[in-house]
């Protein structure tokens, strides 16, 4: 038998520990690659307004549509390098649907400062479960079911929001999908360490979501609850 293949928890993964911290540190390589098409896309939006008319029912057929489609490519092809270029191009798309968001808090006084504040709640909440995923020991599997039916409900209440247009609404959104993408971010983080995921690029993919949700909810709120007007 190999010795350096081991079993991991309940789950009964069997990977080894270097190809473990191989699919982690291409992941993590990834994701701070794909955080450069995300600005790019987000610096596009707000210079050139192209996402100005993407408007309730329209706004939410593009963005779905899109994040959908790019999504079902990148699983078709995350096992060849045009994953990679999916992925990114994905990242890029995601960036641009920020940038109406993100042109909206720049428009307060303090709109840079908001942002800032927002990136640096998001990497915190980053850091903050990284740590914790390396330390539990507890096979954390089981939660993905949960976290799912959790992340289908807040879809279902923010397509119900943007037609209601409601503020007590967005920060209710908000909040719950701060609570929700921080414990996918655990849950996911935990799936590499475990051996669960053997892919990087649906790694990358998982985390970017997840890293993604967080900093637009911490936005959103922060433009509610602290944007001050000139």
């Amino acid at each position: 038998m190999n010795t350096e293949i081991t079993s991991i928890g309940s789950a009964g993964y069997a990977l080894s520990q270097e190809q473990r911290n191989r699919v982690l540190r291409n992941t993590y390589w990834l994701l701070a690659l794909s955080l450069l098409p995300t600005v790019l896309g987000a610096w596009l939006g707000v210079a050139t307004g192209i996402t100005e008319s993407l408007r309730g029912g329209l706004g939410l057929i593009v963005f779905m549509g899109g994040a959908f489609g790019f999504m079902f490519a990148i699983e078709k092809t995350k096992n060849s390098a045009a994953g990679v270029a999916v992925l990114l191009g994905f990242t890029f798309f995601m960036g641009l649907m920020l940038s109406r968001l993100i042109g909206m808090v720049l428009g307060f006084k303090n709109g840079t400062d908001l942002i800032m504040t927002a990136f640096a709640g998001t990497a915190g909440v980053f850091f903050v479960m990284a740590s914790l995923a390396t330390v539990i020991k507890r096979d954390l599997s089981g939660m993905g079911k949960w976290l799912f039916v959790g992340a289908l409900v807040l879809m279902v209440g923010a397509v119900v929001n943007v037609f209601v247009g409601s503020t007590a609404g967005m920060m209710a959104i908000s909040v719950a999908a701060i609570a929700i993408f921080s414990a996918y971010m655990l849950y996911d983080l935990k799936q590499i360490l475990d051996g669960g995921e053997t892919n990087y690029i649906s790694a990358t993919l998982a985390l970017y979501l997840d890293l993604f949700n967080v900093f637009q909810s911490l936005l959103a709120l922060l433009g509610i609850m602290g944007g001050e007007r000139d």
